[in-house]
């Protein structure tokens, strides 16, 4: 569809898989709004991602300046003024009040007075990917299909196959989202045993756990702190399995249709925030109250 908003922006900061989980949407932007010129706001560990993208045409990055912080604010002003319309996909309360400082143009999003409000009374106990579909049907646009992600499926160092990603991390400040390092390396021990490799992903600060891993399954292979998103979804994309915990990676292994077993305990909402994938079957979860309980031969027995 030709869109007679010349500029538009898209409001995005999230942690990775919220980002992951925006594609679908931002794809369906795209789609709706051919021709226009269509700037990201971001916060910078996904500025390579949303610029290798083929939705935008300019991504900003935001710095996320406190009130207080004068010479911030001016630049933030600066990134979201001139726009025809903008869609909020981040509706949270910091992003509501981007609204003020944007002049209020047209707007997609829960902000007070925004002119295309998601209006659904249930929309928090909506999945993410749900909740943004019906946001973006409010304003409009009505197909919002799974996103082609054939430009991230290339990247990534091309291992010999078949491997298996594990995924120990999880927010720090969250531990009991965490199934213990020790049960992901007897994982690791039983995969190697029937010829799949252990590959541990993460960031830099997971070194400690892959460490765990590793100690217990010499075979698997430490990438946690290696890879940069793009890397990332090129392994997702070739890998034979994904195991871990609810955390951004998983989320991307899902999108690019990895077969996945998630691990939650009572600390999220499968129902709110589970990965989804792109095929039934693709995506199993399991929750605990208590990951300290999860046994090995639980995870095992859905792998098959």
């Amino acid at each position: 569809m030709k869109s007679h908003s010349r500029r538009i922006l898209v409001i995005r900061l999230g942690a990775l898989g919220d980002f992951v989980q925006s594609f679908p949407a931002f794809a369906a932007i795209r789609a709706h709004h051919d021709g226009a010129a269509i700037t990201l706001l971001t916060t910078a560990p996904f500025r390579e991602l949303g610029e290798a993208s083929p939705w935008f045409d300019r991504v900003e990055i935001d710095a996320r300046p406190r009130l207080t912080d004068l010479a911030g604010m001016k630049r933030l002003r600066a990134q979201l003024r001139g726009y025809d319309l903008v869609y909020d996909l981040q509706t949270s309360s910091r992003s509501n009040w981007y609204h003020r400082v944007a002049r209020k143009p047209t707007w997609s999003g829960i902000a007070k007075g925004a002119s295309l409000p998601h209006a659904n009374p249930w929309r928090d106990e909506m999945h993410t990917r749900m909740r943004q579909r019906d946001q973006l049907r409010m304003a409009g646009i009505g197909a919002v299909p799974d996103a082609d992600l054939t430009w991230l499926a290339a990247g990534g160092p091309v291992l010999d196959a078949p491997y298996a990603l594990l995924v120990p991390g999880a927010a720090p400040h969250r531990p009991a989202k965490r199934w213990p390092a020790v049960q992901f390396g007897e994982l690791a021990s039983r995969l190697a045993g029937r010829g799949i490799r252990p590959v541990v992903v993460g960031a830099k600060g997971d070194a400690e756990l892959a460490a765990v891993i590793c100690a217990s399954c010499p075979e698997a292979l430490d990438l946690t702190g290696r890879t940069s998103l793009l890397d990332l979804g090129g392994l997702c994309a070739r890998a034979a399995l994904a195991v871990g915990n609810d955390t951004g990676p998983m989320h991307m292994a899902a999108a690019m249709g990895c077969r996945c077993v998630v691990l939650f305990s009572a600390e999220s909402d499968p129902a709110l925030t589970a990965p989804l994938g792109l095929a039934a079957g693709q995506v199993d979860v399991i929750r605990v109250h208590d990951m300290a309980t999860l046994c090995v031969d639980r995870v095992v027995s859905i792998l098959g």
